[in-house]
């Protein structure tokens, strides 16, 4: 039996899925998959025995496909969803490691910007002093900053890009900014990773199911730009990291060579406007 899809249910009509997955819900359905709908909200307030009440009892295997959820939260699904005789095919344990970088740095290092990271609490912001320690291995030079899954690009010279990391009061001011605007979602700590400059052609999202990419769209944030990139080096990585459903993000550095920017677990990643989910869909009803 192919496994249920378990998305996110409208928030203001709980029986119907959440608007943003609604087109992936029905193509689901089209293709005869089973499919059940999780309260987000309530996931996330600390209450996952209400949050999974409209899963069928018994469903078995289960990817999920929705909004981003807290490494925590996700392993108090995986425990509600397990009461009701459903197992989640992304262990909790798996969830992290793709979800945040700390799980998958290591793995990807020969491919991904130089990277240093620091646990912190939400409004918590490491100062001037503790961040120069931290970021001496990355030797100086341009870096950005983000948590363990988030950057804020949208705040670019705000609360993401440090022109020097020699000058520390400046990376300590975008550090304060950065932890500021995530405010309660802040996602594990500080991280600050070498700045590389890529071309204009845009990222491609690649999607792995069991080490095997099939779908390759464009980044959401632009979904006009879709690079086809070479996978050589990264196909060996994903096997490796070992988590069954992920996604890589890659951008073509100005020296042609191709970098991920970011990995993720495939059931949080979004699909970019106007992309059929079909292929993805199909590769999820395959697994066993």
């Amino acid at each position: 039996m192919a496994p249920v899809i378990i998305f996110c249910a409208d928030p203001l009509r709980p029986r119907r899925a959440d608007p943003h997955f609604a087109d992936e819900v029905l193509a689901a359905r089209a293709s005869g998959l089973r499919t059940a709908l999780i309260d987000h909200d309530a996931l996330l307030s600390g209450d996952a025995t209400a949050a999974v009440v409209g899963v069928p009892r018994e469903a078995g295997a289960a990817w999920y496909r929705g909004w981003m959820v807290p490494s925590g939260r996700y392993a108090e699904l995986a425990e509600a969803l397990a009461a009701r005789g459903v197992t989640l095919l992304t262990s909790p344990e798996d969830y992290r490691r793709a979800h945040e970088l700390p799980g998958w740095y290591a793995t990807f290092t020969p491919v991904t910007p130089a990277s240093v990271w620091l646990p912190a609490a939400p409004g918590e912001a490491p100062g001037p002093r503790e961040l120069s320690v931290l970021t001496a291995p990355l030797g100086g030079g341009p870096a950005i900053v983000k948590d363990f899954v988030k950057s804020r690009k949208h705040e670019w010279h705000e609360a993401c890009y440090v022109p020097d990391l020699a000058d520390t009061d400046r990376l300590a001011s975008v550090v304060a900014r950065f932890v500021a605007l995530q405010e309660v979602f802040l996602a594990g700590g500080v991280v600050v990773r070498a700045f590389e400059r890529f071309t204009e052609a845009g990222e491609a999202r690649v999607w792995w199911v069991d080490g095997r990419p099939v779908l390759t769209t464009a980044h959401p944030d632009r979904p006009d730009l879709r690079p086809e990139p070479v996978l050589d080096a990264v196909a060996p990585l994903v096997a490796a990291l070992g988590c069954r459903f992920v996604t890589t993000d890659l951008a073509l550095r100005e020296d042609g060579v191709w970098r991920v920017v970011e990995v993720g677990d495939g059931q949080v990643s979004d699909l970019p406007r106007g992309t059929g989910p079909e292929p993805l869909l199909s590769a999820l009803a395959g697994v066993r």
